[in-house]
């Protein structure tokens, strides 16, 4: 037994790869790999349909000469007939082992069970599916396919076969994803027919491509991916709210838009909301996720706008009503200036008019000056204005103060302003207050900008314009409970003439230092006038019209000076672009890794693993008994014990050497030579 046991354990090895060898050669492959339809009906692999015919009507004249089948021999045997006589099943079945309804022969055969063959119906598939002409939505050939990927946009692309049930069935839902993404991802088909492309876009296993979960089978190609390696197979169920997020989350990376309750929708978002964005409320009745172009916005317009999504009750519709004024969803409501009414757009969007919307609605009505918007309201003294590169001078009404009601009531008396030189007023109003018409054609021409700026924020900008000392009530952190606005007013004149006696001066190439300091030198000369009236709003557009009267008719001075830089809202988000690259090789690698976890069951059906594993058992069987046949020499006791005297001997050698070779210290023996010597009494001499 303690042989045995030793032999067992030596051996242990060997025995567990040739056992699992055997399970694996023997069980589990052959239950992995069931019989082809063509081994079913007694033909060769890839015959033709009449070959198939031919062998099913060989195997019927047996069945009635007598020899009467098993309900399940008759559904198999059947359904093979069925499936390989059909050019577009057997099409799908001989390229890629597509057999998309194999649950028809579980089913038929429990319902017939015990019952005679002839009682079956036939035929067992339907093929009503070939009689639709309905197949496809923008389906593509292999060159448009080619032209297609490789450009800006992603690519998402469905295989599909024009015989199968399940492509049928996603076809309405297919054609919703595809109006979701428009404008955002190129949407397209391809038929498993197209040889040329469709194998490349498969999963292969062992040299042969197939499909893990069937057709239809997505796949998409990110933006600027021109070869099969970097695609992306979806995974996940065949509905339209997740392959849309698929497609807007891991392949483009777009934010989702969260939804609000009533209960949330102020404390969470409007209050925590910066105000220096514009408010975008989306209201839905199905509760689906953004459609992607909505999401596209998020990312293009973050430095704008905040984004929400709120479902539509229809218990809850009297609260929107009297809060937004909508009465019906879908609906989408821009809150922009304080005490202005919200805007509001009722129906469904697409994604050309909603980004003409956003390019609408990203400013508010009295649009704020930062360091995004200075040039394009032309509120710069780089020589920027709205009204083109021809214009001598313009003007920009500034409003600045601390974030706070004195602010808003101030924001809103301007905003009457801008309104009523716009010619955008109530005709009442228009008969008491008169508006003088050097600013009117002022506005007209794109030479007067009405903007406000946030003093707490933009202190430098804020105390550069107003110093005063009363001018920390205005700019900067808050000291105490006051917060007074102020108004001024920036003429801003193009410095023409100095540019062409420069580049007269100097008619040489620049070099680039020195176009790097001529970019940062001011461009056009600043004369600022502040406002020290009241909130009268005639007061107020009269100064307005004087100062451009004056700044257009008289020669007043004008200075040339280097200004204060404003500063972001939020952080560069050159770092975040930057990181999309490192993001994107990251999620490729995971999804590598994941595709890698789901090959897993293949390698258990490889036909190679268990002759593989018989192979190392026989090698470790091998390797173990020629080292254990192969006996040590015998050495006699003699030997041994000289053995053991040789250590010590060469240690003693090496010792006496060392000790010779050593130069004497005081620590050695007393030489023979050496006598005593003693010190005399000094005293004595």
């Amino acid at each position: 037994m303690a042989s045995l046991f030793s032999f067992l354990r030596r051996y242990s090895v060997p025995l567990v790869l040739f056992v699992l060898g055997l399970f694996f050669q023997l069980i589990l492959l052959p239950s992995s790999y069931p019989r082809s339809r063509y081994e079913v009906l007694g033909v060769r692999h890839l015959a033709t349909i009449e070959e198939v015919t031919e062998a099913y009507e060989k195997i019927s004249l047996k069945w009635a000469s007598g020899a009467n089948p098993t309900t399940a021999e008759f559904v198999d045997v059947r359904y093979a007939f069925e499936l390989l006589t059909n050019p577009t099943w057997k099409r799908d079945y001989d390229l890629y082992g597509v057999d998309e309804q194999l649950d028809v022969i579980e089913k038929i055969k429990a319902q017939y069970d015990g019952q005679s063959f002839s009682n079956i119906k036939l035929p067992l598939l339907d093929a009503a599916i070939f009689g639709s002409a309905d197949h496809a939505f923008n389906p593509l050939t292999p060159k448009e396919f080619a032209s297609l990927i490789g450009g800006t946009k992603a690519v998402l692309i469905q295989v599909f076969s024009s015989g199968s049930h399940r492509c049928a069935k996603f076809l309405n839902s297919w054609k919703r994803i595809g109006s979701m993404l428009d404008g955002v991802v190129d949407v397209g088909m391809l038929e498993v027919g197209e040889v040329q492309v469709v194998p490349f876009m498969a999963e292969t296993k062992f040299n042969r491509p197939f499909f893990r979960n069937g057709l239809p089978d997505l796949v998409a190609f990110p933006p600027y991916c021109k070869s099969f390696d970097c695609l992306v197979r979806y995974q996940g169920d065949l509905s339209t709210d997740a392959v849309v997020d698929w497609i807007a989350t891991s392949i483009l990376g777009l934010p989702r838009i969260p939804y609000y309750s009533r209960d949330t929708l102020g404390p969470n978002f409007i209050g925590k909301t910066a105000l220096h964005k514009v408010k975008v409320i989306g209201f839905s009745k199905t509760g689906e996720r953004a459609p992607p172009f909505m999401r596209q916005a998020v990312r293009d317009y973050q430095a704008y706008a905040s984004f929400a999504f709120v479902l539509w009750r229809e218990e809850e519709s009297s609260l929107w009503w009297n809060t937004f004024g909508v009465d019906t969803a879908p609906a989408l409501v821009f809150l922009k200036d304080p005490g202005l009414e919200p805007t509001i757009y009722q129906g469904n969007l697409n994604s050309s008019y909603f980004e003409k919307l956003m390019e609408e609605n990203k400013y508010f009505v009295l649009p704020q000056l930062r360091s995004l918007t200075s040039m394009e309201l032309g509120c710069d003294a780089r020589g920027y204005s709205r009204g083109g590169n021809n214009l001598v001078s313009w003007y920009c009404v500034i409003l600045v103060g601390r974030p706070s009601l004195e602010l808003n009531k101030m924001r809103e008396t301007i905003r009457r302003a801008l309104n009523l030189l716009a010619h955008d007023f109530d005709p009442e109003r228009a008969e008491k207050i008169s508006v003088p018409a050097p600013a009117i054609d002022a506005l007209k021409e794109k030479r007067l900008t009405f903007v406000w700026l946030d003093g707490e924020l933009q202190k430098d900008y804020c105390l550069f314009y107003l110093h005063s000392d009363t001018i920390y009530e205005t700019c900067g952190p808050r000291r105490d409970l006051a917060n007074v606005p102020r108004l001024f007013i920036v003429r801003y004149k193009r410095t023409s003439k100095v540019d062409d006696l420069n580049s007269v001066k100097n008619p040489k190439k620049k070099n680039i230092w020195k176009t790097f300091h001529e970019e940062d030198e001011n461009k056009a000369s600043q004369l600022v006038a502040k406002y020290n009236g009241t909130e009268d709003l005639q007061e107020i557009i009269s100064w307005i019209s004087q100062i451009i009267e004056d700044g257009d008719t008289r020669n007043l001075p004008d200075f040339t000076v280097s200004t204060p830089e404003l500063l972001p809202e939020e952080g560069d988000r050159t770092w975040s672009k930057g990181t999309q690259n490192i993001v994107s090789s990251s999620k490729g690698i995971v999804q590598k890794f994941q595709n890698a976890i789901m090959n897993i069951p293949d390698y258990m059906t490889d036909p190679r693993v268990g002759p593989f594993m018989l192979l190392c058992a026989c090698l470790s069987f091998g390797a173990i008994w020629f080292q254990s046949s192969s006996s040590p020499q015998k050495i006699s006791p003699s030997e041994e014990a000289v053995g053991k005297e040789k250590p010590r001997n060469h240690r003693r050698r090496r010792e006496a050497t060392s000790n010779q070779e050593r130069p004497p210290s005081i620590t050695d023996t007393e030489p023979r030579d050496a006598y005593q010597w003693s010190a005399s009494d000094t005293n004595s001499e």
